[in-house]
């Protein structure tokens, strides 16, 4: 098992305004689980591929243990990838297919044998170890992908976008599958998704990329509970974290209506004389008076059972003129209807500020 250590790490494609991955400082503990996340275009995959010798490395260096393999070709690095398509030899068995790797690095049939059934144990398909993988649904062929990659005992797990060809059931399933063994097995792994509820489930901690540039790498409930920044804050959570744009007053910030309290401190950091407010759905409160409320005319009403969501816009007022989406969880029992106006109060204990000009969290 090995540490891994990204040293300002830089990745530029010719003819881009900016580098694909700028700069990028990680140092990831040895078993750890650690996964990128990020829209599309923001250079998780980039970084992987990096790692795997995939990407040259313009500038900085990338590190395995104590060793540098920033020159280092793939096969050298002691890694093993898992890729969103599978790659399995068609014309293979899947006993054929796991034991590729160590017949290609002339290790004994015996030895082969031995490992190939030790691992599928592990992910329990020893009964396909004679199939080919036309036979095999979408979730089985992700595990014998996972077999070929154990079986080679690397020093560190590279998973791209792994589950992305599967249905959400099987995503679900297979999501944890794949934690627990990467539990059991203690290998560092480094896994990309776009799915920011994957990453929030599966990691010990998660890194946000956007636009090539580490925002924030932290624990999941880190992340949910103390963003860095606005668009951390608008990322992590499904639904997302509201963001309103609100003018400060002497106390506080006013939006739609509703005079929300701000510390001095922070009506201090601000660069400007509007601020970003953070609020998360749970983090609002229908209230039964209007005073000092958050007025949001109800577009949408989500009922997942257990839970219900309102999706809407901040009412007009003669104070502001801000036409802000507000999401608010209301109670399942007794959702509004559509076209009604809900009067929402921010709990303060839940409310995040951040500066308008920079996106950074503010005091």
């Amino acid at each position: 098992m090995a540490s891994i250590t990204y040293d300002k790490a830089t990745r530029r494609y010719a003819g881009s305004e900016r580098p694909a991955v700028d700069a990028l400082d990680l140092e990831i503990a040895d078993g750890e689980f650690l996964v990128l996340v990020g829209p599309s275009g923001c250079g998780k995959s980039t970084s992987l591929r990096m790692l795997a010798g995939l990407e040259d490395i313009d500038e900085g260096a990338v590190w395995i243990g104590d060793r540098d393999v920033t020159q280092l070709p793939p096969r050298s690095r002691d890694i093993a990838m898992v890729f969103q398509n599978y790659a399995l030899y068609p014309h293979m068995t899947v006993a054929q297919n796991m034991g590729f790797a160590l017949k290609i690095a002339g290790r004994p049939a015996s030895e082969i044998k031995q490992k190939v059934l030790e691992a599928a144990k592990l992910l329990d398909i020893e009964q396909y170890l004679d199939r080919k993988p036309k036979a095999l649904s979408g979730g089985q062929r992700q595990r014998v992908a996972m077999g070929r990659a154990i079986v080679r005992e690397p020093q560190v797990f590279l998973m791209d976008e792994p589950l992305s060809n599967l249905d959400a059931k099987l995503r679900v399933s297979t999501r944890t599958q794949i934690a627990a063994l990467q539990r059991r097995l203690g290998v560092t792994t480094v896994y990309v998704t776009h799915d920011q509820v994957e990453a929030m489930t599966m990691g010990d901690r998660v890194a946000v990329l956007s636009d090539g540039l580490l925002q924030q790498c932290d624990t999941p409930r880190a992340l949910y509970d103390k963003p860095a920044n606005a668009f951390v804050a608008g990322f992590i959570g499904s639904p997302a974290m509201n963001l309103v744009t609100a003018k400060l007053t002497a106390d506080g910030a006013e939006v739609g209506g509703a005079r929300v309290p701000l510390t001095r401190e922070t009506i201090a950091a601000a660069d400007g004389d509007t601020v970003t407010l953070g609020f998360r759905p749970e983090a609002l409160e229908v209230a039964t008076s209007e005073d000092g409320t958050l007025p949001v005319k109800v577009d949408l009403v989500e009922e997942l059972g257990s839970d219900a969501y309102v999706y809407g816009k901040l009412a007009e007022t003669d104070a502001d003129d801000n036409k802000s989406n507000v999401v608010a969880r209301v109670d399942p029992r007794t959702p509004p209807a559509m076209g009604d106006t809900l009067h929402l109060r921010i709990r303060p204990d839940a409310l995040h500020v951040f500066s308008t000009t920079s996106g950074l969290r503010l005091p």
